[in-house]
């Protein structure tokens, strides 16, 4: 392997990486500036400790690689184990509880309280511990966190969406409407085809927020205590002295790749967010394994259609493959198979039942094309649709495995037994 020593002068030399990070077992961790004019003779140096650059960095070393690992800020992990996805789970946990004590949910299970009381403080402190655990800390999540959270903490949220549907780009209309319909129960309001054209903070600390039509229209302004921006994310591809190698970007600031992940410099490879496709930590994961073992001279492939989605409200919605309309767009003929939690023992033991599983499987040959759930645990249900569409299995192959009893899988199989079968077993 080349020297990458040119990469990282470069970049210290801009002052975007004050120290590499640490901990990682198997690679180097050294003070950036050290070598800021000099050069270090590594196999392979990765820029970032976010899941795709740790995963990366340690597969490297697994494999015998001498591995530079570059990070920016203090702490490892990047934006998901700092201010993403691991302190947002923590309190969306948190809250849950919070709202089950809260509301009706304890009393109708015959736990009686006569007072509950919210100290934040204390719950920002867990989910902070949290994160500690995984990271070494940070404590600046407060603006970060999704509106579920805030609403079952008695606050009045309101989503704005520029769609005619929630849950965003992929998810099957049904259960989006299904799933729309249950957090209104819950207090959420929506405002659909709709979008934001300003917002104007007053002095009194609250925030102004002017929406109209998306086809455009007459203006409204919405008057709220806090605003969170929940539009996505940009690659973080700038001032990385991309440009003085001669790696250009596409009109969306990502970093072109060929099927091996490498660049037009054919040394230097490029994963997770700073590349096309879905900006998740799991794909950014899967892509450093599959790169580093690349670059070992083993096979690269990783099938996106099998990288799983998941919103964590609750219920949860979690889906992996195709939607209906997915496969009615490019005439796939198809077939349903639906199991609703109501009808499953261990939801209803759990008087947790607002939901369903949906499968959708290819009409002759009933090989699983897609798999949308709603409902408790759907983000750890999904990875077993995300097996079986990884290795080709059938809705009768999921049909025909036994699954312990009671459990919320087993809506999972039911669902496969009717798309296979044309009939579940309990409903």
């Amino acid at each position: 392997m080349q020297s990458w020593s040119r990469v990282y002068c470069s970049l210290a030399k801009r002052g975007h990486f004050n120290r590499i990070c640490h901990g990682l077992q198997g690679v180097s961790a050294v003070p950036l500036r050290t070598y800021a004019d000099q050069s270090i003779d590594a196999d392979i140096t990765v820029i970032g400790s976010g899941p795709g650059g740790y995963v990366a960095a340690i597969k490297a070393a697994q494999l015998g690689f001498k591995t530079v690992c570059i990070e920016k800020n203090e702490t490892l992990g990047g934006t998901c184990l700092n201010v993403g996805c691991i302190p947002s789970k923590a309190l969306l946990n948190n809250s849950h509880y919070y709202h089950m004590a809260h509301g009706k949910d304890f009393a109708s299970r015959g736990i009686e309280m006569s007072e509950v009381r919210l100290n934040l403080e204390k719950m920002m402190e867990q989910k902070s511990t949290a994160v500690k655990a995984l990271t070494g800390g940070i404590a600046h999540l407060f603006k970060q966190n999704k509106g579920s959270v805030w609403q079952r903490l008695g606050a009045d949220v309101t989503a704005v969406e520029f769609l005619g549907h929630v849950g965003g780009v992929g998810i099957d209309m049904e259960v989006s409407k299904s799933f729309q319909r249950i957090l209104q129960k819950q207090g959420f309001k929506f405002k659909l085809n709709t979008k934001v054209t300003g917002a104007t903070k007053k002095s009194d600390g609250k925030i102004d927020v002017s929406i109209e039509a998306a086809s455009g229209g007459k203006a409204e302004v919405i008057t709220c205590d806090v605003l969170l921006v929940c539009i996505g994310r940009r690659p973080f591809t700038q001032n990385l002295g991309l440009e003085d190698l001669g790696i250009e970007l596409d009109p969306r600031g990502r970093i072109p790749i060929n099927t091996r992940f490498q660049t037009k410099i054919p040394n230097i490879y490029a994963i997770g967010d700073v590349v096309a496709g879905p900006m998740l930590a799991h794909k950014a994961e899967d892509e450093g394994i599959i790169c580093v073992e690349g670059i070992a001279g083993g096979a690269v492939h990783i099938d996106y259609n099998c990288v799983p989605s998941v919103i964590y409200t609750h219920p949860e919605v979690a889906w992996v493959g195709k939607s209906e309309e997915q496969l009615k767009e490019e005439g796939i003929e198809y077939k349903v198979g639906k199991f609703p939690f109501a009808a499953n023992s261990r939801a209803k033991t759990n008087a947790d039942t607002d939901g369903m599983v949906k499968i959708l499987g290819h009409k002759s040959t009933d090989r699983v094309l897609g798999a949308h759930i709603l409902g408790p645990g759907a983000g750890e249900m999904v990875n077993e649709a995300a097996l079986a569409l990884e290795y080709g299995a059938s809705c009768e192959d999921i049909a025909r495995v036994c699954h312990a009893h009671p459990t919320l899988s087993e809506a999972f199989r039911e669902a496969n037994l009717a798309a296979s079968f044309g009939k579940s077993i309990n409903f």
